[in-house]
């Protein structure tokens, strides 16, 4: 006799499955481009234009690049309105987004927030606000800034990476 096993109804799907795909492709800004942002920044008596947006949930371990805002993939699509709304206010000219690596959560985040400033310029809303993707994600910044301008920068965890 032979035990039966429970039958899959149907394939666990993945988080992103539950919004839209994107349609946008955002631009990616290089580590070396982002640090050139953070001298300036030191350098001009003007508030900071830019933000950047760590989508990381479960692996954000290790430590983030300094001011980034913490908005995990999972839950970002319902928040594009509220990032939108702040970085107005803000007078924030550039939203860069990165993950790990920056091959998926964090362009899809850039992605959707790029869809929807396209999407509300079409009933007359405007914003400055350019959206970028962090080649390399925060994986590439640390192997090539070693941990620099990050904070709670664990060097231990990014060895497993080299």
């Amino acid at each position: 006799m032979t035990e039966l096993q429970p039958k899959k109804l149907k394939e666990e799907a993945e988080w992103w499955e539950a919004f839209p795909a994107p349609k946008s492709k955002a631009k990616e800004i290089t580590g070396e481009e982002l640090m050139r942002m953070f001298d300036d920044m030191d350098l001009k008596p003007e508030p900071r234009e830019f933000l950047l947006v760590d989508v990381r949930r479960t692996d954000w371990e290790g430590g983030t690049i300094k001011t980034s805002l913490n908005l995990p993939a999972q839950s970002f699509f319902q928040t594009r309105k509220t990032l939108l709304d702040l970085c107005d206010r803000a007078n924030i000219k550039q939203v860069i987004f990165y993950c790990g690596a920056s091959n998926g959560r964090g362009p899809r985040c850039a992605n959707w927030m790029q869809d929807y400033i396209m999407d509300i310029t079409k009933f007359g809303r405007r914003t400055a606000l350019k959206v970028f993707v962090l080649k390399g994600g925060i994986k590439g910044w640390v192997r090539d800034f070693e941990g620099s301008m990050m904070e709670g920068f664990v060097e231990e965890y990014w060895e497993q990476f080299k």
